[in-house]
């Protein structure tokens, strides 16, 4: 019986003669939740676009005698840009103005004839029937007068539309005309296309599903609106740099993709973004105000895909919980469901429990202390045992 309690005594003792503390419930690191301001990013695909676009377009008939640009430049409003034959339209406006002289001097002579029949007509010398005519052709001569120059106003104007200027200034692209060419009133080509690129437009796409849900969101309270300060990401991945804000918000949706454009405007003092390019919109539209953060190794995805947790209770016991983590922010997922502020989360050692079982919690990445052989740890630290040999 002696032989067999020291084989008992020796098989609770190491190789070094020290006794093996006694089996301690596993040590977990936790983090304390709380509610945190988050803002919901959304990416979006876009396209970029003029901030404004004209065609140039002719307004008279005529052979195009001179181009007075360089493709490619900026031009400026006013500016011309093609010259077209005058010389019909200069006829024109000269027919127009003897036209308005022959009218001014029959409306002279008219205007005079009636005057001089009135004082005849007092005296009865006339007859009242001829003073009505004279007045009716001095006010008819008149008339004649105002239409005579409108002629010549409109001839001039005509006149200047030989001059094609730049709507707007911008900067113009290729000449879809050459020199002797011949422009038309109602051609459907334009000669030329003018766009502004500072600042400059991109239009974005959303479903009208997740404007609809934010909405009710921001109804419901929550989520406040956010700034919306929108960041690009180029076709080559790289960041634009520069940022934009959102403009407005089309009022309809469209029937063909089931989404709404929101619209952002973004300097382009570079020219780097042009019309037609397709670019990645990234920003905040609504900031969740009791979204809670989980640093991303707290959580789980169970056979079903779910989120779960470990949380630790008042009794040290551990429970897992589903939650809703449906995206990330930076190295934490963004839960929205499933926890309440105070909760411990288990962050630390997940791999090493079970649900229902009684752990020893202590913060996260709380250092442990290694006992030497022969004493016990110092109460409330986790003592761990130096392997054989002393290693």
């Amino acid at each position: 019986m002696l032989v067999a309690a020291g084989i008992l005594m020796s098989g609770c003792q190491d190789a070094n003669g020290d006794r093996k503390p006694a089996d301690s419930p596993p040590e977990v690191g936790f983090v304390t939740v709380a509610y945190n301001n988050v803002p919901q990013i959304v990416e979006l695909a876009a396209r970029v676009t003029a901030f404004e676009m004209s065609e140039v377009r002719p307004q008279v008939a005529g052979i195009i005698q001179e181009r007075m640009f360089t493709e490619g430049a900026v031009v400026r409003r006013g500016q011309t840009l093609y010259r077209i034959d005058p010389r019909l339209y200069a006829a024109t406006v000269n027919q127009a103005r003897a036209n308005l002289a022959s009218a001014e001097a029959t409306a002279e002579a008219a205007r005079i004839r009636a005057e001089r029949l009135a004082p005849l007509a007092s005296l009865e010398a006339v007859s009242a029937q001829d003073l009505t005519d004279a007045q009716a052709t001095a006010r008819q001569a008149e008339a004649a007068v105002a239409q005579n120059r409108a002629q010549l106003e409109t001839a001039n104007i005509n006149l200047g539309f030989t001059r094609v200027p730049a709507p707007i200034t911008g900067r113009i692209g290729r000449s879809l005309a050459t020199v002797g060419a011949l422009a038309t009133l109602n051609q459907a080509e334009p000669l030329a296309v003018i766009q502004r690129l500072d600042p400059i437009f991109v239009d974005m796409q959303q479903s009208s599903a997740d404007l609809l849900t934010l909405r009710r969101a921001l109804s419901a309270g929550g989520m406040v609106p956010a700034a919306a300060q929108v960041r690009l990401l180029l076709e080559d991945g790289s960041d634009y740099g520069l940022t934009g804000s959102v403009q407005f918000s089309e009022v309809m949706v469209n029937q063909n993709t089931g989404t709404v454009t929101l619209r952002a405007r973004f300097p382009n003092p570079q020219g780097q973004l042009l019309p037609g390019m397709f670019v990645r919109a990234r920003f905040a539209q609504a900031i969740d105000t009791r979204a809670i953060l989980v640093p991303q190794a707290a959580v789980t995805r169970d056979a079903k895909g779910e989120a779960t947790v470990f949380v630790v209770g008042a009794d040290n016991k551990s429970a897992r919980r589903t939650v809703v983590a449906n995206r990330t922010q930076g190295a934490d997922w963004v839960v929205t469901s499933g926890l309440a502020p105070g909760d411990r989360v288990v962050v630390q050692g997940t791999g090493k429990i079970e649900p229902g079982a009684t752990v020893r919690a202590v913060p996260a990445s709380t250092p442990q202390t290694i006992a030497t052989p022969g004493t016990a740890p110092p109460a409330g630290a986790p003592a761990v045992t130096p392997a054989p040999g002393g290693r």
